[in-house]
């Protein structure tokens, strides 16, 4: 008899304890957030399209005067809007700061780019070194 009411008994307070969670609709109600601290709170900086410069001294984001320059044709990356031109070097996605310059290297025109190739930007497209584009010309 007494094996048969132990887990009886087990069940009964197990199940006295689930409902303790239920609201008057049956629904479990949901645990209340504990609000961050001011010691929780950690401030970091946003992200930026700028670059570092010579020993982490900021800079606007645009290539230094004397950039490189590559030749090919654009194709489309695998990502949305994401223009990538692929030379013996590698490959690189370009990045424009002007729709217009953006407008002249549409895919599958050939073009000759000069800029900036920032390979710690970040960046969505998954390919490709990121290049700062500062003038393309078609040819």
């Amino acid at each position: 008899m007494v094996k048969r009411t132990v887990p009886a008994l087990l069940l009964l307070v197990l199940a006295a304890g689930c409902a303790n969670n239920a609201t008057d609709s049956g629904a479990a109600a949901p645990a209340a957030a504990p609000s961050p601290s001011a010691s929780d709170v950690i401030d970091l900086p946003l992200p930026s399209a700028k670059t570092s410069g010579p020993a982490g001294e900021p800079s606007s984001g645009r290539p230094a005067a004397g950039g490189q320059t590559i030749t090919g044709t654009v194709t489309a990356g695998v990502e949305p809007n994401c223009l990538l031109l692929t030379d013996k070097a590698g490959s690189h996605l370009l990045i424009f700061d002007d729709p217009a310059m953006r407008a002249d290297a549409a895919v599958g025109s050939k073009v000759k780019i000069v800029g900036q190739a920032q390979p710690n930007m970040m960046s969505t497209c998954q390919q490709g070194v990121p290049f700062i584009v500062v003038s393309v010309e078609k040819g």
